[in-house]
C-alpha cells in the first residue's frame, strides 16, 4: 500500500465517551483482516474493553481460555512491544491492555522531564513493529491527555468517531481543533480520513439534524458515506466475541466490509494526495 512498507498508524478518537470508538476500531480491523490486511490494535483505554472483546473473539475461535502474562504498560516499561503481540485469528493481532495503563501518565513524567519527549515516546516504541503490519490501529481514552497526544503523535492518520448526538457532534467539533493544535505544538504529523457518523438510533429525527449539523460543520465530503446503523448484535459481541455464526452476524460483517472498503478507497485519496 505504501512504497516504504511500514504500517500505517489510525487512531480513533472523540472527545466524548461512549460514542462507539471501540467497537468501530475493533470491528473495521476485523473486517480489514478478512479482506487480507494485517492489522494490530494497541488497546491504550484503561477500561481495556477491546482487549476483553478480542480476548473472547480468540477463545470463541480456538476454544481456549486465553491470558496474558505482560500487559501494554508492562511492555512499555521494558521498552518491547513485539513480546506482548497477541495473534487473535489470521490477520489479526492484539497489543492487551488491563487497568494498569491507567498509570501511563505518571510513568511518562517520571521518565520524561520534557513534554515533547513524553509525547514522542510511543512513536519510538512502535516504529520497530511497523514493517510486521499492514495497519496498526490505536483505541484511546475519550480524553485530552498525554495518552491521547502519544497515541496521536505516533498516527498517521485519525478517524473521528461520531455518534448521531449533540454533546458527541461537541466532542468531535473539539477533537478535530485539538489535533491542529497538536500539530502546531509538537509537529506531528497527521490527516483526518474522516468523521464516521454512528447512528444512535436508526431512522430517528434527531439523529438525522445531527448527521446534517455534523455535514455543515465538517463538510459533507469529509463525512463517511456509508453510516454505521444501530444493530444489536454489536452488543451481542461484547459478551461472546465476534462470532459468524447467523444471518444476523452475517449482516454485521456484511456492513463492516463496506465501510472498511470505504476507509480504504478514502486512504488511498489521501495517499495519492501526499504523493503529489
Amino acid at each position: 500500500m505504501r512504497k516504504d512498507k511500514k504500517g500505517i498508524v489510525v487512531t480513533f478518537g472523540n472527545f466524548k465517551g461512549g460514542t462507539g470508538k471501540t467497537t468501530n476500531s475493533t470491528m473495521i480491523a476485523y473486517a480489514l483482516s478478512n479482506m487480507g490486511y494485517k492489522v494490530l490494535l494497541s488497546d491504550q483505554d484503561p477500561q481495556a474493553n477491546a482487549t476483553s472483546l478480542y480476548l473472547k473473539t480468540k477463545s470463541e475461535i480456538s476454544g481456549e481460555i486465553v491470558s496474558f502474562n505482560k500487559t501494554l504498560m508492562t511492555a512499555i516499561q521494558e521498552e518491547n512491544l513485539e513480546e506482548i503481540i497477541t495473534e487473535i485469528k489470521e490477520n489479526l493481532f492484539l497489543l492487551p491492555s488491563f487497568s494498569d495503563f491507567a498509570l501511563y501518565p505518571r510513568f511518562l513524567e517520571k521518565k520524561f522531564p520534557n513534554e515533547v519527549d513524553r509525547v514522542q515516546y510511543f512513536s519510538k516504541l512502535i516504529e520497530p513493529i511497523k514493517e510486521e503490519f499492514d495497519f496498526i490501529f490505536i483505541d484511546v481514552p475519550p480524553t485530552i491527555s498525554i495518552t491521547t497526544d502519544s497515541a496521536l503523535y505516533a498516527s498517521n492518520f485519525v478517524v473521528v468517531v461520531l455518534q448521531t448526538q449533540e454533546r458527541s457532534l461537541q466532542g468531535a467539533e473539539v477533537f478535530t481543533k485539538y489535533l491542529q493544535s497538536l500539530i502546531d505544538e509538537y509537529g506531528a504529523d497527521l490527516d483526518i480520513i474522516g468523521i464516521l457518523p454512528v447512528l444512535l438510533k436508526n431512522g430517528a429525527a434527531v439523529d438525522l439534524a445531527t448527521l446534517e449539523n455534523a455535514k455543515e460543520i465538517f463538510g459533507e465530503e469529509n463525512l463517511f458515506k456509508i453510516v454505521v446503523k444501530n444493530m444489536e448484535r454489536l452488543k451481542r459481541f461484547d459478551i461472546t466475541g465476534i462470532t459468524d455464526a447467523d444471518m444476523h452476524d452475517r449482516r454485521v460483517h456484511e456492513s463492516y466490509k463496506e465501510i472498511a472498503g470505504e476507509f480504504i478507497s478514502r486512504l488511498n485519496t489521501e495517499l495519492e494526495g501526499a504523493e503529489k
